[in-house]
């Protein structure tokens, strides 16, 4: 047995953690040590969104989009490696030391209250080991506490068919607002609903006469494109892909999409232009003009989202939304591959339910929730927010 000072207060009565690396022996795949079960606690009960365990750094919380110390003391490599042990599977632990990156879901329970659950991933950094853990609600996000309007979610969820993308940086929400909209299809249609994830987080419960299988990327399934590919023969009406991220798996959404399919997904860029223009961009050169006439068609729209900081000290944080919907001028604009001209069909497109960023950044600045300095911070064109700032 080896004392480690992991930097923060252990539970009361734990003095001393088995160090896996002292005989050669992994400790029991997803068991917690008494440390980082301590830790999952105290983050979940200041409401963290994150965790990060960096090496030479303390453990350190993400509270409301700040970052906020947990302990004095900073963590070294092998703190990190004991807690990384205690949670990673083995067979996951193997691909961990191929790639040197993995992902794994941790639930904790503790004496009959709702468990703490958390996605994990392990990676190096230096060549010390570090560990981010995001907090993973156990009821999905209402509409309404996600600030999300309600006949957008609607018009998205009402679709038969064709491709819903919904894009943000990092820690944007887009994994909830995406757990929002398959529980009100759920709740609102006769559906067969597939979603594929990595990992699972937000659970379905059965209700209704809808049908939702969840399937996680490297547990039920090797990969998004082949979620996707074999999900196709299962019946599907409504499709989700945790992520976009390679050729094969966008050609699968479209083809999906053309086919009868309502697919929603999610993409890591900054606004809706950049969504199109980088899913294109998976592709060579050579077929790209086909890809754009495909999306042109498939297309239904783009939800482009941030979380802003609220003008309350200690409240949650603010969704401020773009949204793109698929009117003849944007399909035109997809197909000849002329992507600036989007932003002057999203100012003109307020009829048909579209939202201009800078629009709805007024909106919130009008209602009290975000600052007017939070606002030009954001805003696209922070020349024209402020000079209407005298007039809201």
């Amino acid at each position: 047995m080896v004392r480690r000072q992991i930097g923060f207060e252990p539970p009361a009565g734990f003095d001393e953690l088995d160090n896996p690396g002292s005989n050669g022996d992994r400790m029991p795949a997803s068991t917690p040590t008494p440390v980082l079960l301590s830790l999952l606690q105290q983050a979940a009960a200041r409401q963290a969104s994150d965790i990060h365990l960096v090496s030479g750094y303390p453990a350190t919380f993400r509270v409301n989009g700040r970052l906020e110390r947990a302990a004095p003391k900073p963590l070294t490599s092998d703190d990190i490696r004991c807690l990384a042990e205690s949670i990673l599977p083995a067979a996951v632990f193997q691909t961990f030391e191929q790639t040197k990156n993995a992902d794994c879901s941790l639930s904790v329970e503790k004496g009959g209250a709702p468990p703490l659950r958390f996605r994990a991933n392990v990676y190096l950094a230096r060549d010390g080991w570090c560990i981010c853990l995001r907090h993973i609600p156990n009821e999905i996000p209402t509409l309404d506490w996600l600030g999300f309007p309600k006949e957008l979610a609607e018009r998205l969820v009402a679709s038969q068919d064709g491709l819903v993308l919904v894009t943000g940086e990092t820690g944007s929400g887009k994994s909830s607002t995406l757990a929002a909209l398959i529980d009100l299809a759920r709740r609102t249609r006769d559906a067969h609903i597939i979603t594929i994830e990595e990992p699972i987080e937000y659970i379905h419960e059965v209700r209704g006469l809808s049908i939702v299988t969840q399937r996680e990327v490297g547990r039920d399934v090797s990969s998004f494109a082949d979620g996707l590919k074999y999900g196709l023969r299962q019946d599907p009406d409504i499709i989700l892909v945790g992520e976009i991220r390679d050729r094969d798996t966008a050609q699968m959404a479209i083809s999906a999409a053309e086919t009868g399919h309502l697919v929603f997904a999610t993409m890591h860029t900054r606004d809706a232009k950049g969504a199109l223009t980088r899913l294109v961009d998976l592709f060579p050169q050579d077929s790209q003009d086909d890809i754009r006439t495909q999306l042109a068609l498939s297309l239904r729209s783009v939800v482009s989202q941030k979380l802003l900081p609220p003008a309350e000290e200690g409240q949650r944080r603010v969704l401020a939304l773009e949204v793109l919907h698929a009117s003849q001028p944007v399909q035109v604009a997809i197909r000849s591959g002329r992507v600036e001209t989007l932003d002057s069909a999203l100012q003109t497109g307020a009829r048909s339910g579209m939202i201009l960023l800078d629009d709805d950044l007024r909106r919130l600045v009008r209602e009290g929730k975000i600052t007017t300095e939070t606002a030009r911070l954001y805003a696209k064109d922070p020349n024209l927010l402020g000079a209407v700032a005298k007039s809201w």
